[in-house]
């Protein structure tokens, strides 16, 4: 790495970070979570806007690696974050509501994804015809479980009967996405030379939640009040990425095992400690490592070449979308008796999709499943379902409808939007 190139990076570093905090703040003014901005901060700083002119100036090819190793980190803390703040008990709360939505929510946007995937097969198709089906379902059916919180939070719903079972039905939305992810990973044979190394995905499973996770457990057991020193920093920071390193190697992609390791660490009894991870790790991996996520991303996206043909494929991917979310959702909710306001606003929340569909439409297009033209598309809906939750929600139930709970929602934290209202 020479002069010129370091001097390149740290510049355009620089650049990239003002200018996704600056869009950002714009995007929050606006009443939109702050990743909408940071998405198009991404998108202009790509070829889409005068010819890639911007791009070439600050992000020469040359450190385009480095900037992809950067980015990788960052989705792995995101991924290990999101897990760590992942909570159980939202669902035993909600009882079989949350399920049977959460369920439906995904069930219908992917089979109508798969559907649309047979119309698209000529002119976006892959080789691999069934991945291609699997994985354009999977899209379509993704909620993402961060921004939502955000915006729950940010209209102080987070309490409220409404708030509480969208955040479970979103979490719920959340496993299934990524266990589906990681199926079609795993049978599309991926891992290529070394396709056998996925057999060891299930024993390391079930080494992590059966072993680690209890071995973990009693460990913060016998050291109540446990803080985070610099060794147990150390080591959270060193699981996380061996264990995305582990099921990387094995043959699926490394935020699955950054997920899990999130996932394992004790709930009960070192509140304080995840917090402490939370916000030491969320801070710096919102304000840098994930502009660099979204950037790389934007470097992918050309829109400047999109004509009738690609507005008019935009269009039905919008449709399919948010009408089979929406429609998966508001029929469950409906079939168990909830009020049609409140159901229509679980399923306008459903539509979230944040950063959440951004990793996987990566992941999509790492692995082959789909082409950067198809790609291009898909993140321009992920932008505006993530764009329309808001005001569709102010739309159907008002900004104030909630105020009931105001009084007690005075102090409520942000446990995952602090991730994800940031970031996703």
């Amino acid at each position: 790495m020479d002069t010129h190139q370091t001097t390149s990076l740290l510049v355009g570093l620089a650049a990239l970070v003002l200018l996704a905090r600056l869009l950002g703040a714009v995007a929050r003014r606006l009443g939109q979570p702050a990743v909408i901005g940071e998405v198009l901060a991404g998108i202009a700083l790509g070829p889409t806007l005068f010819d890639g002119a911007i791009a070439d100036t600050f992000f020469p090819t040359s450190i385009q690696p480095m900037l992809s190793a950067l980015a990788a980190v960052g989705v792995a803390v995101f991924m290990f974050i999101v897990g760590l703040e992942w909570d159980a008990a939202m669902i035993r709360g909600s009882g079989s509501l949350a399920v049977t939505v959460s369920l439906s929510s995904i069930v219908l946007p992917c089979g109508l994804g798969m559907a649309l995937a047979l119309y698209l097969m000529d002119d976006y198709g892959t080789g691999d015809k069934t991945s291609f089906m699997l994985f354009m379902g999977i899209a379509m059916s993704i909620t993402a479980f961060p921004v939502l919180a955000r915006i729950l939070t940010d209209r102080r719903m987070t309490r409220s009967p409404l708030g509480v079972l969208t955040l479970a039905c979103a979490s719920i939305d959340d496993v299934l996405a990524w266990s589906l992810l990681a199926a079609v990973v795993a049978v599309s044979g991926s891992a290529d030379a070394d396709q056998w190394r996925i057999l060891l995905a299930i024993p390391y499973l079930l080494l992590m939640l059966f072993v680690a996770r209890p071995l973990l457990n009693r460990y913060a057991d016998r050291r109540p009040g446990l803080r985070l020193t610099p060794t147990v920093f150390a080591c959270v920071l060193a699981g996380l990425l061996l264990s995305a390193a582990a099921t990387e190697w094995v043959g699926l992609h490394y935020i699955f095992g950054a997920f899990l390791f999130g996932l394992i660490l004790p709930r009960t009894g070192s509140e304080q400690l995840r917090a402490e991870v939370h916000d030491r790790l969320g801070q710096m991996n919102g304000t840098l490592l994930l502009p660099v996520f979204f950037l790389v991303a934007g470097l992918k996206v050309d829109l400047s070449g999109v004509g009738l043909a690609g507005l008019g494929t935009l269009a039905l991917l919008l449709l399919v979308a948010v009408g089979g979310k929406f429609t998966g959702a508001f029929t469950a909710a409906r079939l168990n008796k909830m009020p049609v306001r409140q159901s229509a606003a679980l399923a306008t929340l459903m539509n979230t999709r944040g950063l959440t569909e951004l990793i996987v439409l990566n992941v999509g297009l790492k692995l082959g499943y789909i082409k950067q033209d198809l790609y291009s598309l898909m993140v321009v809906m992920a932008v505006v379902t993530t764009a329309m939750a808001g005001p569709l929600l102010t739309w159907v139930v008002g900004r104030t409808a909630e105020d009931d709970d105001r009084p007690q929602n005075r102090d409520v934290p942000e446990p995952v939007a602090g991730t994800a209202g940031r970031a996703a």
